[in-house]
């Protein structure tokens, strides 16, 4: 499988998932727009990944269709516990990665005449709030208990994110959640790449 898509991005929380399950794959950190890119999705987002030929894009469909196609990191489909596990996914996705990526738009990726400034204060706020609803979600060691799923995953890869952009960190619960993660030899794995 190759996995497209540059490390600053979110081709990494693919790449985490693939060094977690054990999947082979070949990296190849093409940039956004960039002939690559475009090869394989048109509007030139990245990450992508190509499986038997196929492109898929959007890097939470791709992280699902991993976890799933290799049963790990996920509860089985139609169970009570993935219908958690999938709220999760969702409120980390709309509540956190979402705020994350409105501050990205704002900041660099929409054209300067389309940007709202002095938008980030609003956006911290709010980001804020989101990590006091994630402290109350975690009740175990992962979001699911004592079970790692690809919501921590997610959510972990935001957590960085949001501090290499400045943005608030959590409380002590988030914050020993988050080591916890990246003390993994899989996240270690990603970062070591080039």
């Amino acid at each position: 499988m190759k996995v497209v898509g540059t490390m600053a991005t979110r081709a990494f929380r693919v790449l985490w998932v693939c060094e977690e399950l054990g999947i082979e794959y070949e990296h190849v950190p093409a940039p956004v727009r960039s002939a690559q890119a475009l090869e394989l999705s048109p509007t030139g987002k990245i990450p992508a990944v190509v499986v038997d030929g196929t492109a898929i894009t959007d890097s939470v469909a791709i992280m699902t269709y991993l976890t799933d196609k290799h049963q790990g990191l996920t509860f089985p489909a139609g169970t009570i516990e993935r219908a958690q596990q999938d709220a999760h996914m969702h409120f980390i996705i709309d509540e956190i990665d979402g705020v994350l990526w409105t501050h990205a738009k704002h900041t660099h990726a929409l054209p300067e005449d389309m940007r709202i400034p002095n938008v980030t204060e609003a956006l911290k706020a709010e980001f804020a709030q989101s990590l006091d609803r994630l402290d109350a979600r975690l009740t175990g060691t992962f979001l699911m208990g004592d079970t790692l799923t690809l919501p921590d995953l997610l959510a972990v890869h935001c957590l960085n994110w949001a501090r290499g952009v400045g943005f608030p960190t959590g409380s002590d619960k988030v914050q020993a959640y988050a080591k916890r993660l990246r003390d993994r030899p899989s996240f270690k794995a990603v970062r070591a790449l080039p």
